[in-house]
C-alpha cells in the first residue's frame, strides 16, 4: 500500500487559515506543520527564479514535498501572440527543469504538473508532443492532467493509459463538474508505479464556464462529508498500485481547500494536526 500524503494546491490562498500577523513568508512554514504536501501554482503564470525554490525548500521540514505546475507556455496555453514567449520552447523547458534543482537536491520535488487546456485534444500531434515534453524532461517525474474528454471516450480512454504508461507519465485523476468537453470524468487508474496524484476541483457547474468568473468562484466548492467519503475508495485503489498518493485539494475558495484536505485526512486516519483548533 503506497503512502498517501493530502494537501491543497497553492498555500497562499488560504488567508484565513493562517494566524494573523503571520508573515506571508513564514507561511509555507506553518502550512508544512500541518499537511505533507502543496502544489505550487504560480509557476503557471510566472517562471520562477531558483532561489524562490530554494527559500521553500529551507522552511519546510525533511519529507515535504512540492509538485510544481508547469509554465503555460509549455502546456500550450498561450493561444495569442502577446501572450507567446520570445524564448524557444525547448529553452523554456531547460530553464524551468534548472530553477527546479533546489528542491531536487533536497529531496522536496515531487511531481511536475502539465495540466493542458481544453483545445489541447486527442490526436497523434499532442501525443507527439507529449514525448516530446518526457524527451525535454528526461530525469523528472511528470504528470499529465487532461482537460478535454476526448482523452477518455470511447477506445481513446485505453489508448490513452497506455501512452502514459509507456513513457512513464503519472496520470493525474481528476474531480470536476461533467459539463460541457471541457471536463474529463474521474478515471481512477494508475500509470506509473511511482506516484499517483488526484486533483479535486469542486463540483461548481454553475461558474464552470463563466465568462466573468473568477479563478476563485470557479472553484468555490466545499466538498459534503458524504461527497468525501465517496472518494475512499478511489484514493485507496490508487494507493494499492502505486508507491505515493498525492491528493490535493483546488477547491480554492475562502478555506474549503484547506478544510476539506483536513476532513479527508481524518476518514484515511492520518494522524494529521487540526489547522482549526491550533495553540
Amino acid at each position: 500500500m503506497g503512502q498517501i500524503k493530502i494537501g491543497t494546491c497553492s498555500w497562499s490562498d488560504h488567508t484565513g487559515f493562517y494566524p494573523p500577523g503571520l508573515k506571508p513568508t513564514d507561511r509555507i512554514t506553518y502550512y508544512a506543520r500541518h499537511f505533507p504536501v502543496v502544489e505550487i501554482d504560480s509557476t503557471y503564470y510566472h517562471m520562477q527564479p531558483a532561489r524562490n525554490f530554494a527559500a521553500w525548500a529551507s522552511r519546510t521540514p525533511p519529507g515535504f514535498v512540492f509538485d510544481v505546475k508547469a509554465y503555460k507556455a509549455m502546456t500550450r496555453h498561450e493561444r495569442t501572440p502577446q501572450e507567446t514567449t520570445p524564448l524557444p520552447i525547448g529553452e523554456v523547458f531547460r530553464q524551468f527543469a534548472e530553477s527546479l534543482s533546489p528542491l531536487q537536491q533536497t529531496a522536496r520535488l515531487g511531481a511536475v504538473l502539465l495540466q493542458f487546456p481544453p483545445w489541447f485534444v486527442e490526436g497523434e500531434e499532442n501525443r507527439s508532443y507529449l514525448r516530446f515534453c518526457r524527451e525535454a524532461m528526461p530525469d523528472f517525474l511528470l504528470a499529465v492532467e487532461f482537460r478535454h474528454r476526448s482523452w477518455f471516450e470511447g477506445e481513446a480512454r485505453d489508448r490513452t493509459l497506455a501512452f502514459l504508461q509507456e513513457f512513464d507519465f503519472v496520470h493525474v485523476v481528476v474531480d470536476a463538474p461533467q459539463v460541457g468537453t471541457g471536463t474529463v470524468p474521474l478515471v481512477a487508474e494508475v500509470t506509473s508505479p511511482k506516484l499517483s496524484i488526484f486533483r479535486l476541483h469542486g463540483r461548481n457547474r454553475a461558474t464552470w464556464y463563466a465568462r466573468t468568473q473568477t479563478t476563485g468562484q470557479r472553484f468555490d466548492y466545499r466538498y459534503t462529508q458524504k461527497e468525501l467519503e465517496g472518494f475512499l475508495p478511489v484514493i485507496e485503489r490508487l494507493a494499492e498500485k502505486t508507491d505515493e498518493v498525492h491528493v490535493l485539494m483546488n477547491n480554492n475558495r475562502e478555506d474549503f481547500a484547506v478544510r476539506n484536505a483536513y476532513e479527508l485526512s481524518l476518514l484515511l486516519a492520518l494522524g494529521y494536526p487540526n489547522p482549526f483548533n491550533d495553540t
